[in-house]
């Protein structure tokens, strides 16, 4: 992972990407939740995040990016359909699944070909991934089949000591998290109903193909 420098305004920034370099887990505020960020190109990173989490390895881990300049390091191609999608919706909470870049670890992507994508609208997740790189993981903080984390105190919770870092956001929106979104040939799919409503979304693909 190469960092840029840190946001010198913000005095936890610093020691967040002393933890991500050193293969730890952060936890950080987003729009909805608080999300667990590590390096998405580090197995070990990957491996420590499963094992806090108690996650299932088929289970694959979405990731975060600052910009779309970044996702050819992650995906294989990006669908016609998820173009006006990405103009209109991100930032926010839209996930999107692309194809895999083949260089990504199984373990993020849980074997599947696959990778989940979206960019933050939250300021301080913004500048965590761009200082981190530009790509962090979010899954959400919580522990497996346990109720996602809205605030510190509630991410302190379920994780206590075992957790590397808590970036300290105060409490999110919470409520819905993002709508996940799939292209299947000519066809968006809902994966997760979420923040944004499906139909929403498929209007804003329907109207541009017919534009």
């Amino acid at each position: 992972m190469v960092a840029a420098p840190a946001d010198p305004l913000h005095p936890d920034l610093q020691q967040s990407l002393l933890v991500l370099s050193q293969v730890g887990v952060v936890a950080f505020p987003t729009e909805t939740y608080y999300g667990l960020a590590v390096d998405p190109f580090n197995h070990q990173a990957l491996d420590r995040l499963f094992q806090l989490k108690q996650r299932p390895l088929a289970k694959p881990i979405l990731v975060l990016i600052d910009n779309q300049g970044h996702l050819p390091r992650l995906v294989a191609e990006i669908p016609d359909r998820f173009q006006p999608l990405m103009g209109r919706f991100w930032p926010g909470p839209l996930t999107l699944i692309f194809p895999a870049h083949p260089h990504l670890s199984p373990i993020l992507t849980a074997g599947t070909g696959t990778v989940g994508v979206r960019i933050s609208s939250h300021p301080l997740a913004q500048r965590l991934c761009a200082s981190a790189g530009g790509a962090i993981t979010a899954t959400s903080a919580n522990l497996s089949g346990h109720a996602p984390a809205a605030s510190e105190q509630e991410v302190l919770a379920q994780f206590g000591q075992r957790l590397d870092w808590l970036l300290k956001g105060g409490p999110t929106h919470g409520g819905p998290a993002s709508t996940i979104v799939t292209a299947d040939r000519d066809a968006l799919c809902v994966i997760r109903q979420g923040a944004i409503p499906f139909g929403v979304i498929e209007q804003a693909g329907t109207l541009t193909n017919q534009a």
